[in-house]
């Protein structure tokens, strides 16, 4: 469930998809400049889909345990090897749906490359650094899915502007979604500095035909302004609210968590703080909010926020 390509070509150069991955590591050619060399692999996340995925002969491994070994040494290794090395959940009920609708054959290793590199499902790759597979990777790979759905959903409704997926560009309309992205991003940015140094989580739904629009963001932010987020977070949360405030649907966030730093003391204070927008702009809920089990007041002005 491995794939190596270039920057210029949408297929790969050759992909994997044998039963052992460690065995079907792709060739790396040599560098040339400008080259950028990117590996790309689908992880099986949970026991249950691994014993799914045995069926199709994506690997031999004999549990999962060995299989996660496995597919950390494939990583270790794209790591010395390649320039770029992302992964992505693979989802055995997706792949089922995706060979049926193409007619392929998922015990096919052709089905599984074609899976893996399918470009609509792009939203869903990680980059993977050398992080500890059975740790936090896993679950950011499971996030990433649902967000990439999620992402799907706010493109289809822009019209396929956000990502680029449109048939037909329209240019006029591609700067109006990008406008309402920086838009988008300057809203949860004025979130942020409002609360100060914390360790927060940012809840937000947008109302959407089709069904709304959910992100979420654990935010650590220290008292010189750094802030820590993972990228595919801060990527959702900006799209929602983009999709939110291109089409003025309405929509409620609230940021919570603990407000305060080592610097004062170790003092943290609970907070959690709610805005709702009619469409047009994001304001302080005109009443206490409750999201996702989450009570919160209403929030800061954010016009007052630099």
């Amino acid at each position: 469930m491995s794939s190596h390509q270039g920057r210029a070509r949408r297929n790969p150069d050759r992909a994997g998809g044998g039963p052992r991955p460690v065995a079907r590591a792709p060739h790396r050619r040599p560098r040339t400049e400008g080259a950028d060399q990117a590996f790309v692999i689908g992880v099986l996340t949970n026991a249950a889909d691994f014993a799914r995925a045995r069926e199709w002969g994506v690997t031999d491994a004999p549990d999962f345990d060995r299989y996660l070994a496995e597919t950390a040494e494939l990583l270790g290794d794209a790591l010395e090897r390649f320039d770029t090395v992302r992964a992505r959940m693979f989802h055995p009920q997706d792949f089922a749906e995706f060979c049926l609708l193409h007619g392929l054959d998922p015990a096919e290793p052709t089905a599984r490359d074609r899976y893996l590199v399918n470009p609509p499902l792009r939203t869903q790759l990680l980059a993977y650094q050398g992080e500890e597979l059975a740790g936090d990777f896993l679950p950011r790979l499971v996030r990433a899915r649902d967000n990439g759905l999620t992402l799907c959903h706010a493109d289809l409704l822009l019209d396929g502007a956000l990502y680029g997926g449109a048939a037909e560009p329209d240019e006029d309309h591609a700067r109006w979604v990008r406008a309402a992205y920086q838009r988008g991003g300057e809203v949860f940015r004025r979130m942020l500095v409002g609360a100060g140094a914390g360790v927060y989580e940012l809840r937000l739904r947008v109302d959407a035909p089709g069904g709304g629009l959910t992100a979420s963001a654990r935010v650590l932010q220290w008292e010189d302004g750094v802030v820590r987020i993972n990228d595919e977070d801060m990527e959702l949360v900006c799209a929602v609210l983009c999709a939110g405030l291109a089409l003025e649907l309405p929509g409620v966030a609230v940021l919570h968590g603990s407000q305060g730093s080592a610097a004062t003391c170790g003092e943290y204070l609970p907070a959690a703080w709610a805005w709702s927008s009619g469409g047009p702009d994001w304001a302080p809920a005109d009443r206490p909010v409750r999201l996702d089990g989450v009570a919160a007041k209403p929030g800061y002005s954010l016009g007052t926020v630099c």
